[in-house]
């Protein structure tokens, strides 16, 4: 079973590339065999974090039909049991994929065989980042204690949902669903998003049904970087209580990971910090989140296996 994880934060400098570089490694030194897809489009900067100068292939060459499989895009790492795929030679106008292209890209990673495959997703809450983070009902969003930061997170979280809900109808069906909920709430307190879910129940039960269901499977988590010590350490899991509070999302909090000078030391030798730094704090945080990244996939696989079982009973 291939574990897919999207990896992505609201904001830039959040870590997110550090993040998956280093969990790369671990779970490639654990034995699992491991793809990290840059799909940063425009700003890919994950091979030069795991020590690769200058990949001679890159997505791009998958979009422009250079090639005809993505699988001919992978690169081989010094590590071994990780593979790259690069954005580092995209074009600047990749970050804008045209829908088309950008559902080639999504069903060609889906297809990839490995144990694990993580995606370093760009910032932001555009469509294409937020089409990337739905490739998966699992995923980690990053941010840092920054005001700035955690307010980015939860816009991005609203997107994935309110990207869930315009999926699900027709969009002329849609706009009339916002026009209704912006006259109907107009005055209220409640969220605009929880408005449109409201309505969306009332005017088609089934899809709403489906929507609850769909919301449920997610299983979506956060972390919080680069935490000071004058940070309250308890702000990751307050953050995930306002999402379940006011958006009726769980997000699961996996921890928090200390700031620490010397990360800049690490990316600057391109080298790996948890390898690197190994008895820092920040080096312990990382495994112990990469600890919980394997834990929850393992889970996932059993409930997977369990299912199958008992269709065949």
């Amino acid at each position: 079973m291939t574990h897919i994880w999207p990896i992505g934060g609201g904001k830039g400098g959040s870590g997110k590339s550090f993040l998956v570089g280093n969990l790369g490694v671990w779970l490639a030194e654990q034995g699992k065999r491991t793809l990290m897809v840059d799909v940063d489009l425009g700003a890919a900067n994950l091979h030069t974090i795991i020590g690769i100068p200058y990949p001679k292939k890159s997505i791009s060459d998958f979009i422009n039909k250079k090639v005809k499989t993505l699988e001919e895009t992978v690169i081989e790492t010094q590590t071994a049991n990780l593979f790259l795929i690069s954005g580092a030679k995209n074009s600047l106008d990749v970050a804008n994929l045209p829908y088309a292209q950008k559902l080639k890209v999504l069903r060609a990673i889906k297809k990839l065989s490995y144990d694990f495959i993580l995606l370093d997703i760009g910032a932001g809450t555009s469509f294409n980042i937020i089409d990337f983070f739905m490739i998966s009902d699992l995923g980690v969003f990053v941010t840092t204690p920054e005001p700035t930061s955690i307010e980015n997170i939860y816009r991005l979280i609203r997107a994935v949902y309110f990207r869930k809900v315009r999926k699900m109808i027709p969009q002329r069906d849609f706009k009339k669903l916002v026009e209704t909920a912006l006259t109907r709430y107009e005055d209220s307190s409640i969220d605009y998003l929880s408005a449109l879910v409201l309505l969306m129940k009332e005017q088609y039960p089934q899809k709403g049904k489906a929507l609850e269901r769909s919301v449920q499977n997610m299983n979506f988590h956060l972390v919080l970087n680069q935490l000071r010590k004058k940070d309250n350490p308890r702000l990751g899991m307050l953050m995930c209580k306002i999402v379940n509070k006011y958006l009726g999302i769980k997000v699961e909090f996996l921890g928090n990971i200390s700031y620490d000078d010397r990360v800049h030391d690490a990316v600057c030798e391109k080298d790996s910090f948890i390898y690197r730094y190994p008895y820092t704090q920040a080096s312990l945080d990382i495994r112990n989140f990469c600890n919980n990244i394997l834990s929850i996939s393992n889970l996932k696989s059993n409930v997977r296996n369990d299912a199958l079982t008992e269709q065949r009973l």
